[in-house]
This record gives C-alpha cells, structure tokens and sequence, in this order.
C-alpha cells in the first residue's frame, strides 16, 4: 500500500509569520519613517547611520562589494594584509544575484562546486573547496554549524570563505578551506525591509527585516521568510520553507554588550532524484576513463524519475545563540559565545539507478534512499583577543577554548519494492517489459516516466541504526606581528583533543556494534608579508588541516570513517586510524586601489592530502593515500567608478590522485572529484540614474568528473544572468532578476556512479522591496 506523508506543519506558522509581517508594517510604517529621520537628526555620537540603517564604528559603504575585514577576530589583519585566499560576499551581491540560499550565493565564488547526496551521504549543501569536501565546514559566526542541512540566506548579512587547509581557524576538516555564515543582528537605529517576490515556477518569496531601538543601548531585530516555488525545467520539484530569526542586542555603545539569537527554519520539499548516468555507446556495459558515463534524460531535460505518492524530504533546524561580549581596555576585549543547535532530516527520495543493466534498454530503476536522522550540538567558546606591545613591535592577537558536545542519531525507512512476490527480476533487474504495473511502478520509461503512477510498495519505519557521539576540547592562537611598516608575520596554531564514540542497533535496541577513536592533533598556520605600499601586500604562507575519523559524526560522507579492525564477532573495535592531513602552500599579492573602492587579489597555491585512508587488502585499511590539487586564483571586487561595480573571479585547479594504495593505485595520476580545471564568474552592474541600475553576469565551470575512476561526468557550462533595479520612491524599490537567460541545460552536482542533479532553467524573479 503507498503511504500518505504526514505534512508538516507549515502553512500555520507561515500564516502567522506573514501576519506578524503584515500588522507590523501596516502598524509601524509611519512610525519607522519617523524614526528613521529622527535617527538621521539625533544620531548618538557614537553611530552613523546610513540611510535607515544605523552601525556603531566607522562609516562603510552599505552597498559596496568591497569588504576590508572578516567578522571572526581569528582573522588578526584586514583581509590585504592577510596571507590566504579569502573571499567575502557580502550583502549587496546576495541581493542584486537574487540569491535565494547559499547555494547560489557561492556560485560567484569560483573553485567551488557541490557534490550530490545518495544513499550513503545525506541531502543536503555538500561543497567542495579546491577540490575536497566540505560539507562539515560550514560555521555560522565563526561557530561549527554541525548537521547536514541546506541552508537559507534570509537572515544572513554576508559569507565569508576562506580557501586552503583551516583547521586552525575552525578545528578538525576543512581541508580544502571553509564557509562563515555571518547571521543578522541588532543593531542601534530604527530600520524596517520587507519585500516579495514572485516569479517563474510559481515562485512566491516574502521577507522582513525589522529593527528596532528600545533604548540608548538596546535594540532588537527580527527576521521573517516564506518561500514556495517549483523548479524550472523540472517535472514535480517544489520547495516550500519558512523560517524565523530574532535578535536582541544589550549595552551597544557600551563597553559590555550581549547578544541573544535564535534560528528556527523549516521545509517540506519534493526533492530532485536527477539524472541517471549511461554510455553513449548502446549496448555498452563498460565505464571507462576514455569513455565516461555522462547524464541521459532520454531525450527530454524535465524528465522526473521519482514517485509523487512516495517521494518527501523534510527539514528542522533550531540554533539558540548566547554571546556577551567585554571591553577590558580600549585594547583588549573578551568574548564567551554559547550555543546549543538542532537539525532533523527526514526523506525518502528515488535515486534513477543505473545499476541494474537498465539505462540503456530505456528504463530506469526507482531506487528509495531513506533517512531519518537528528544531530544535536552544544558548543561554548571563549575569546581573548585585542592589541598590545612587546618589544617595541605591535601584535594583533586572538586566543581562546572551546568546548563542543555533539550528538547524532541516524535510521531510515523499510521500502518493500518486491510487490510480485516469486518474480525476482522485479528486485534484480529493470527492462522495458518491467515498465510500469509489472514491476509494481518501481521501473518507470526513460524517455516518458510518470510520476504519478499508482506506487504499490510498502513502507514502514526501520529503528536500527547508528548513534554517534563526538567531545571536542580545543586550545587556540593566533597574532599578527607588525616587524616594520613593510613587514608583518602572521601566526595561528591550534590543538585538538576529539573523542569519538559510536554504536549500531538493531529495531529492538541491541547494539551490534560499537567502537570509539581518540584523536589528539596540532593544526597551524604561518605567513609573511612584504607590504611595498599601504595599499597592497605580497605574501607567502603555509597551513596544515586534519580530518579524525569520525568527522561528521556519520551525517557526511567520511573519508576515515570510524571503526577498525572486526573482533572474532564481528564487532568493529576502536579505530586505529590517524587523522588525515592536509598541507597548503601559497604565494599570492592583494592590493586595494582606487582609494580602497577596488580589491584585486591573485595567488599560487598547492595543497597536499596525506595520510588519507585507502584499503590495502580485503580486511585491512592504512593511511598511505595522497592527492594533489594545484592552481591559481585571482579575483576583482569592488567600484571601478563611482556607479559601475564588479565581483568576479577566475580559479585554474590541476588535480591529481598521486597514491592510491595497492587496491587505488588504478587510478592515481586521475583529476578528482567534483574539480573543475577552469571556473569562472562575473558580476557586474551600473548605476544607468540614480534611480536605473543594471546588471549582468556569467558562470563557467569546467568538465567535472563524478568519481575519482574518471568514469562519470558532467560537461562543462556557462550561465548567463542579468537584473534590473528601479527606484520607485525613496522607500519602494523593484528589482528584476532573470536567471540562466539562454535556458541552458546543464548540470551542477555530479555523483560517483548512478546519476547527476540538473540544474534550474531560466527563471524570472520580480521583487518589490520596501526601506524604512
């Protein structure tokens, strides 16, 4: 019998966020207006405000692309003086993209990509930065955002990330770099955006941004968001959200200051089941390098392969937020941060699987990936940083603990596809005799599927599963040290104590298996720069990163997952696996040029993994693997003139699998994995009045491969986007983006072996913003 997904609870909260929304603008509107010209007139000594918006500090230019400092104090310079690639988006460029999630944010970021979700890896942002896999480095204000989820951008002020090995900055992974969300807070001044947005795929988007002075040192912000839409060029694809953030802000102007935030966001969604691979010769069984699988949708790009009765995912995450914040002196500030965070995934989902020697007679397998999985994370991290004198040479330094608890459980669903019992090619094989009733609607048409047939499986809950728990304790430093006005070393170094448990059970409770890892390692960085004018810096610098087993508690895909040699019944014991270890080398030049309007940066690095796991035998594992990703970047963001900005980049990356191990040594002196050679972007616009501005821009990435066998892919392709917004009075606004002009179809997550994700066709989004 099919099963009738229970819906969760949106469109009650939805209804409520959108009244709170509506009554407040309704009801504050002429108020905001008001205050918003009072601040103008009264604004204290200690704030400047810039339009409704008021920040405590130096002026900064609201709408610039350009950002001279990252948010985290671990970050001991401005970003010129800083010896690593790092590239800040801030605000403006996520609105004038229409980014609706970080997943499009960072398409403007070339040298990262996004990796597809399967059985084994959940759903959900997988990025790959320079080549390796980060979906466990993700932090929301410098604190791990554990869980894999996919993430909103509704409530988040900008993104920062950092590229090359940053254990140091942000504890155990990041090996190819990582992601900051920097989330809205409140501020001093009275400020009020709202806006909707409607669009192509029946798209409707509402937001609200309010903030609001209690008093001389008080304020708090709210943040609200609705979102439904399908997907274009997609059959049965659709996403419904909503979320909430507030904020409150205690002491601003003062020399203590607090902060409490929450984040509640929910989805329920049908997910996109891809793409599956096959090879272009008929008839052919074989994968090989000089013929790689590529996606087939038999000759129709919205082709779905999924079940519309049977097909859900769900989504819950819940992050609370505790910091306070103290001057000591006018030089030296502590800063304690506790937070305690949620994520729940919840899905089924049909993989187009390949698998059954089906793809190329016309049919396709409707293969159920299931998860229902919690993880939970306390995290308390205390700060010292500032500036002071030693010797007559000035330091820039951050030091601090951190103490993080972590939790997740994972099971799944039972899917009984046999539903012609004695017929066991139902279950083995997928031809186009099968399409349809004969195999119980579990073999559906290449060219023509339905995803509304009448699925007549079974589906129940299936409580074994897998609990893991994980103990961070971590000590940390980092100082910029200014020898000369020339000359500046910058230095971090971090230590690691992780402890790692883990246990399997069955339905009925009884562990099978359980095995725990402690991992003990010393993360650091070092850099030098040579600056030959105040405006530019060349440097040179070295980062190491390390990945225990265990890293993402079973909710990503692991590298060197826990568990070791079995015993004598099969229980896996402690893992005897050290962590694996990257190390990155680069040489780069940063330089801000037209009185600072304008950053252009440009770097060499090489980043080496060592240390990675392969299987050497049958029952044995060691850490001998290495690979290799090289390159260069270079990027421009920034005013060229007063009314014609640009954020564009360009990454060349050369991959490599250099050691294998003896069963992976087939493949070494292959690229890897979801690494482009070649990607670019260009965001450009031009203020046309002062009220017209327009904009465009172009993504190209490269041919990506799928597995490190070199036996799948996805070709390469360029998106062309373009907007325009209007002034409509000093508080009303419209904004018009259009997204993948040319319809281009392509696709943007490669999996190892059985299918591809496509990416979204052309879209129209048509905002109306409102400012107070």
């Amino acid at each position: 019998m099919s099963r009738q997904q229970p819906q969760l609870p949106v469109s009650s909260p939805r209804l409520l966020a959108s009244a709170i929304g509506v009554a407040i603008t309704a009801g504050s509107a002429g108020h905001m207006v008001f205050a918003a010209e009072k601040t103008d007139e009264k604004a204290p000594g200690n704030t400047i405000s810039l339009g409704a918006t008021a920040i405590t500090g130096e002026a900064q230019d609201q709408t610039s692309y350009n950002v001279e400092k990252a948010s985290s104090p671990k970050y001991t310079a401005p970003l010129v003086d800083t010896p690593r690639s790092i590239t800040v988006i801030p605000q403006q460029v996520l609105k004038d993209t229409g980014a609706l999630n970080m997943q499009d944010a960072l398409r403007t970021v070339p040298g990262i990509t996004f990796g597809a979700g399967e059985g084994g890896n959940p759903q959900g942002d997988r990025p790959f930065i320079r080549g390796f896999d980060a979906q466990g480095d993700t932090y929301l204000d410098g604190v791990r955002d554990t869980g894999s989820q996919s993430r909103e951008i509704f409530a988040v002020e900008s993104i920062e990330v950092s590229k090359g090995p940053n254990s140091a900055i942000g504890g155990r992974g990041a090996a190819g770099g990582s992601i900051n969300l920097v989330s809205k807070k409140a501020h001093l001044g009275d400020s009020f955006d709202g806006g909707f947005t409607w669009g192509s795929d029946q798209t409707q988007r509402y937001t609200m941004d309010g903030n609001y002075q209690f008093s001389e040192t008080a304020a708090g912000r709210l943040n609200l968001m609705s979102h439904e839409s399908n997907v274009a060029g997609r059959d049965s694809v659709d996403y419904d959200r909503w979320g909430v953030a507030p904020s409150l802000a205690f002491g601003l102007g003062t020399d203590t200051r607090v902060n409490l935030d929450y984040y509640h966001l929910e989805s329920n969604d049908t997910p996109d089941s891809g793409i599956p691979y096959s090879i272009p010769a008929a008839g052919s069984a074989a994968r090989t390098k000089a013929n790689p699988d590529k996606p087939n949708d038999g000759g129709d790009s919205s082709n779905f392969y999924g079940l519309d009765n049977r097909d859900f995912r769900k989504g819950r995450t819940d992050t609370a937020t505790f910091a306070i914040e103290h001057d000591l002196n006018d030089s030296l500030t502590v800063k304690n941060t506790l937070r305690h965070g949620t994520s729940m995934q919840d899905y089924i989902l049909t993989q187009p699987d390949d698998s059954k020697g089906n793809v190329n007679n016309g049919s396709v397998w409707r293969r159920a990936n299931t998860r229902v999985s919690n993880t939970e994370t306390t995290t308390n991290q205390t700060d010292l940083f500032g500036d002071f004198h030693l010797a007559g040479f000035k330091n820039s330094f951050a030091t601090g603990i951190e103490f993080t608890h972590e939790e997740n459980q994972k099971s799944s669903y039972n899917v009984n596809t046999d539903t012609t019992p004695g017929t066991a090619a139902v279950t083995t094989n997928c031809n186009p005799g099968l399409i349809g009733a004969a195999s119980g609607y579990n073999c559906t048409s290449l060219s023509n599927p339905t995803p509304s047939d009448p699925w007549n499986g079974a589906i129940s809950r299936n409580y074994a599963g897998t609990d893991t728990k994980a103990d961070t304790y971590a000590l940390y430093v980092f100082d910029t040290l200014e020898l000369s006005e020339q000359w500046l070393v910058n230095m971090g170094l971090r230590y690691d104590h992780f402890d790692t448990r883990y246990k399997t059970y069955t339905a009925a409770g009884a562990t099978t298996s359980k095995g725990d890892d402690v991992s003990e390692f010393v993360t650091g960085q070092f850099g030098v720069v040579y600056k030959p004018a105040e405006n530019g810096s060349i440097y040179a610098s070295y980062a190491t990163s390390a990945t225990p087993p265990g890293n993402t508690l079973g909710d990503g895909q692991e590298g060197n997952p826990l568990g070791g040699t079995p015993d004598r019944n099969g229980n896996l014991l402690s893992s005897d696996m050290e962590p694996e270890t990257t190390k990155n080398y680069e040489i780069g030049t940063k330089w801000d040029l037209m009185n600072d309007r304008l950053s252009l940066t440009a770097d060499i690095f090489r980043t080496e993994k060592e240390n990675a796991r392969v299987q050497t035998n049958t029952t044995s594992y060691e850490n001998v693997g290495k690979t290799r990703v090289q390159g260069v970047e270079l990027s421009a963001t920034g005013r060229i003139t007063d009314k014609w900005q640009v954020f564009a980049g360009y990454a060349y990356m050369d991959s490599e699998q250099v050691d294998g191990g003896p069963l992976g040594a087939v493949n070494d002196g292959n690229e890897l994995p979801n690494t482009p050679k070649n990607s670019a972007s260009l965001w450009t616009t031009y203020q046309v009045t002062p009220k017209l501005t327009i904009g465009g821009g172009a993504f190209y990435v490269d041919d990506v491969f799928g597995s490190v066998a070199n036996t799948t892919m996805v070709d390469s392709y360029v998106r062309y986007d373009a907007m325009a917004a209007y002034k409509l009075t000093k508080n009303i606004d419209l904004q018009l983006n259009l997204q993948n002009l040319t319809d281009e179809t392509y696709y943007d997550k490669a999996f190892s072996t059985h299918f591809a994700n496509q990416a979204a066709g052309r879209t129209a989004l048509l905002s109306t913003n409102f400012h107070f």
